[in-house]
Order: C-alpha cells, then sequence, then structure tokens
C-alpha cells in the first residue's frame, strides 16, 4: 500500500487504485526479470504512456528512482549514527555507510548542480546527445532527436514539481521504506528473537546494510543474495539461528509473494481496469 503514494507525489493527477497498480505490476517484473530496475522503469512507461504526457512520466520516473535511491544510500549511514550513540560497532556497516554515505552526498550534489545550472543542463544534454548519436552512427541507427535543450526543459520542469512537492515526495519515499522495514521487525519478534539479543537499531542496521548490498543485480530481486546476507547480519548481532532463519524466511515470502501475485495480476488487467480516457 505505501508503494504507491511516492508515485502521486510525482505524477500529479494518477489516482491510488492506478499507482497501487502500477507500483505493484512494477516491483513484480523486476523480481522475475533480469535487469531490475530498468525493467521496471520501462514496464511503467509503456503502462502510463497512453494516460499521460510523455514528459509527465519521464519526470515522474526519474524523481521516483531518484529519491528511492537516495533513501537506499542514506539509510545505512542513520543506521551507523544510531548503532554507534547505542555504543556499538560493526565493521561490514560501517565501510557500507561511509560508501554510501560517498556516494549519496556525490549523487545529490550532482542532481542538484543540474538543477541549480541550465547552462550545465544544456552542456550535459548537448554532450549525452553527442555520444548517443555516435554509438548509434556505428550501429547503422538513426541520431538521437533530443538535445541539451530537452535537458534544459526538463530541468525547468523538474524545478517546478520539487518546489511544490518535493517534502510530499520525500516523507512517502521514507514511509515506502521503513514499513518494509517493519515487516521483518514484527517477523523477528513474532519467532521470539527478542529486543537482547537482537535490538531494533540492530535489525534497522542489518536491513539497510543488506538492502543496499541487494540492490546489485545480482539475481533478479537478490533473491538468494538478501536472505543469506540478512542472516548472517542478524545472527551476528546475537540473533539465535534457527529463529532469524524462519523470521528472515517470512519477512522475504511476505515481502516477495503478494506483490508478485497482485502485479501479475495487475499488469494483465492493467488496459481492461484502466481504459485510456476519451480525448
Amino acid at each position: 500500500m505505501t508503494f504507491a503514494p511516492p508515485w502521486q507525489a510525482a505524477l500529479p493527477g494518477l489516482r491510488f487504485r492506478e499507482a497501487f497498480a502500477l507500483t505493484q505490476a512494477v516491483s513484480a517484473s523486476t523480481y522475475i526479470a533480469p535487469g531490475g530496475p530498468a525493467v521496471g522503469m520501462a514496464l511503467a512507461y509503456g503502462m502510463l504512456r497512453r494516460h499521460f504526457p510523455r514528459k509527465a512520466i519521464t519526470l515522474a520516473l526519474a524523481v521516483t528512482t531518484v529519491w528511492g535511491q537516495f533513501a537506499l544510500l542514506g539509510l545505512p549511514s542513520v543506521a551507523l549514527v544510531l548503532l554507534t550513540l547505542s555504543g556499538e560497532k560493526h565493521p561490514l556497516l560501517q565501510t557500507v555507510a561511509f560508501i554510501g554515505l560517498g556516494i549519496f552526498v556525490v549523487a545529490a550534489g550532482a542532481y542538484a548542480a543540474g538543477l541549480f545550472s541550465a547552462r550545465l543542463a544544456r552542456w550535459v544534454g548537448n554532450m549525452a546527445a553527442r555520444i548517443t548519436t555516435w554509438g548509434l552512427r556505428h550501429a547503422r541507427k538513426e541520431p538521437v532527436k533530443w538535445s541539451g535543450e530537452t535537458f534544459a526543459e526538463f530541468r525547468r520542469d523538474a524545478i517546478g514539481l520539487l518546489r511544490h512537492r518535493w517534502h510530499i515526495l520525500t516523507l512517502a519515499t521514507l514511509v515506502g521504506h521503513l514499513t518494509v522495514f517493519s515487516v521483518l521487525l514484527v517477523s523477528l519478534r513474532v519467532f521470539d528473537v527478542t529486543a537482547g539479543e537482537v535490538s531494533v537499531v540492530e535489525a534497522f542496521a542489518a536491513w539497510s546494510l543488506i538492502r543496499l548490498l541487494g540492490s546489485i543485480p545480482i539475481t533478479p530481486g537478490g533473491l538468494g543474495v538478501i536472505e543469506l546476507g540478512l542472516t548472517t547480519a542478524l545472527v551476528g548481532f546475537g540473533g539465535a539461528n534457527a529463529e532469524v532463519v524462519a523470521a528472515v524466511l517470512v519477512y522475504r515470502f511476505l515481502t516477495l509473494v503478494p506483490t508478485l501475485l497482485l502485479g501479475l495480476v495487475a499488469g494483465v488487467t492493467w488496459r481492461r481496469r484502466f481504459p485510456v480516457p476519451t480525448p
């Protein structure tokens, strides 16, 4: 349910039931298709292109992806601070958190610079167009039809959207991530992994660390990688092996299977349930 609001914030006019169906289908595609987020972005564009202007869809894809990556990169650093305040140390988390924080700062700086300067956006667009056209020419394809001015227009649209909706988008993105963590925390407590074994801060640290590592598209949906990494981290914090394994498997089932089933249904029935509106 919390996957939909970021898209509603980024694409004005998108209703909740449409956003819900869209996000379930997109998430399901990343679980079963190689390519991960790239496949999901292509599917989202294909589902929305008959309902919204292409520029609006591209902008929504960009800001939801960027905000999601900012959360993914920033949460391990928050976990590291919380662990430090509680007097604990975790070498792997420290390493990943510092790397993630460095990437976050660079990415945020580049994004802010692109929004701040129309000249920079135009220069990047022209450079990207030349490089892409050069590659297409060698593949005997037509040159691209966009240019630096397209990037400058995109910048203006992004500033207009974020000026009014950045706080809603940020809050919705954080809620979407943290509700997934809450499923893990409930699973741990249900299987008797007590706060004395793994505290809320330790569970959050393990979850944020493995989510970041699992975002590397080694397997669809991080299948196998997240289960193994999360179990290892939680046992390392002090959880009993059998209870942690059970909790992690239930957590993964609850966060994968319902979305997979709902997403497949939403993808198949999208055109029937959400026909193209009359002009």
